[in-house]
């Protein structure tokens, strides 16, 4: 069994830290909505001298608004399959594969979402499905009545029998064809936006669900919210530190945590 994660107040100050990292679905929401603590957070996240990068399983589309219009410095959609920044007063767009293979791929999802539908009744197509450019999202809990772990686990198993890759997020379950996850598009992300590898001893990051396992297991300092507890058990590597509050309230409270301790608070490192 992994190592428990410790509370937040017993982390020590973090002086080395450059940037925080970040899923946005019931990390920065809770019960659904934008938690304004926690958009408040990233902004004086940034203020304090951090660069901000949330690292989301949401879509082509949002990712678009997300980084025109919130104070970060790039996001990295659909599981690591693409990346976008404000840069030079236009938007930057990277994708995992080029268009070719995207549209191959895209037919292939779209061919499997019926029958993977009428495996698992009461799931349906995520409603932010239109937006997406890589992958195939299936709401388990969003927009439908909840369903069971043991439909989760049939509509992992459905997609990895057509060779999908799949992970499980707190309302969704992804698939998609190809080999990227949120670490690998993290990674291309900050090299394309700031021209050198990410250093994970160098960054934060803060997340909720089985979708984040990659991060957890790659960032020294990663920090699961309260709710991260329903889906340690779907997971081999777990957060190192955990808030008290739940969503946007416990990033909140980790933010908070950190600048106090002087996670930064110095001039940033040419983050917009």
């Amino acid at each position: 069994m992994p190592t428990p994660p410790r509370p937040l107040a017993s982390l020590p100050p973090q002086p080395q830290l450059i940037g925080v990292l970040c899923d946005i679905d019931d990390t920065l929401t809770h019960a659904g909505r934008l938690v304004p603590a926690a958009l408040d957070a990233l902004q004086r996240a940034q203020d304090a001298g951090l660069r901000v990068v949330p690292v989301t399983g949401r879509p082509a589309g949002w990712v678009d608004q997300i980084a025109r219009l919130w104070p970060v410095d790039g996001v990295v959609g659909e599981n690591g399959g693409l990346w976008f920044w404000m840069g030079e007063g236009k938007l930057q767009r990277r994708f995992a594969q080029p268009a070719a293979e995207r549209a191959h791929n895209r037919a292939s999802l779209d061919a499997l979402a019926a029958d993977l539908l009428a495996e698992v009744p009461g799931a349906a197509l995520a409603s932010d499905q239109a937006y997406r450019a890589l992958d195939l999202a299936i709401d388990f809990c969003e927009d439908v009545p909840p369903l069971p772990d043991a439909d989760i686990d049939r509509i992992v198993a459905a997609f990895e029998r057509r060779g999908a890759t799949c992970k499980v997020s707190s309302i969704h379950v992804n698939g998609w064809f190809g080999a990227f996850d949120k670490l690998t598009g993290a990674r291309r992300f900050h090299e394309d936006r700031w021209g050198e590898p990410l250093d994970p001893s160098r960054w934060a990051y803060f997340g909720d669900s089985a979708n984040d396992e990659p991060m957890f297991a790659a960032f020294p300092l990663s920090v699961g919210v309260a709710n991260v507890a329903r889906f340690l058990p779907r997971m081999a590597s777990w957060p190192s530190f955990i808030t008290q509050g739940e969503g946007g309230h416990g990033f909140a409270e980790a933010i908070d945590h950190l600048l106090r301790d002087g996670a930064a608070l110095r001039p940033g490192p040419g983050s917009r």
